[in-house]
């Protein structure tokens, strides 16, 4: 019984999260919590709606790690932890997070789709070093920068050309 009741909990929080109303989804979310604490889907929803609702992070991200760590191929628990990631302005984590998503589980198309919208990284400068290795960081700026100028100088080129013809 108390298997079917944190179900409704849960279905409950979920809809309730869909709405926009996550505060309110919290409360169900951690009721079916309580009721079974080894369900890594309730542990990553509940992450989720508190980082909505409370805009803190810590305590989501950790609830939505230790799922992923219960259920390592399922794609909508990595989904739901650059979610959160997201919402904190961590980037990074969430591209790499949904990176691993690539690795551990099945192809699946809303994984490519966020990972579209986050857009591609290049390749560290020096791939022999971590890429969050100090020097491997700030020559990535400076390409970046280097790339970004060349670009503008391309095309406001391109634009004299076309009002000179």
């Amino acid at each position: 019984m108390a298997d079917d009741s944190g179900l409704v909990e849960f279905k409950q929080g979920i809809a309730l999260l869909r709405k926009g109303y996550s505060a309110e989804a919290v409360e169900y979310l951690q009721h079916a919590v309580e009721l079974k604490q080894q369900n890594p889907y309730y542990l990553s929803f509940l992450g989720v709606s508190m980082a909505r609702a409370l805009q803190k992070w810590p305590a989501p991200v950790e609830l939505c790690r230790k799922a992923i760590g219960m259920k390592r191929n399922e794609p909508q628990l990595y989904l739901n932890l650059a979610e959160v990631y997201m919402s904190a302005a961590r980037r990074r984590d969430a591209v790499e997070t949904l990176d691993a998503a690539s690795r551990y589980c099945a192809f699946d198309a809303r994984i490519k789709q966020m990972r579209g919208k986050l857009g591609q990284r290049c390749l560290p400068v020096l791939p022999f070093l971590e890429r969050s290795n100090p020097l491997n960081r700030s020559l990535g700026k400076l390409r970046q920068r280097l790339l970004e100028r060349l670009g503008k100088s391309e095309n406001s080129s391109t634009l004299a050309e076309v009002k000179a013809g």
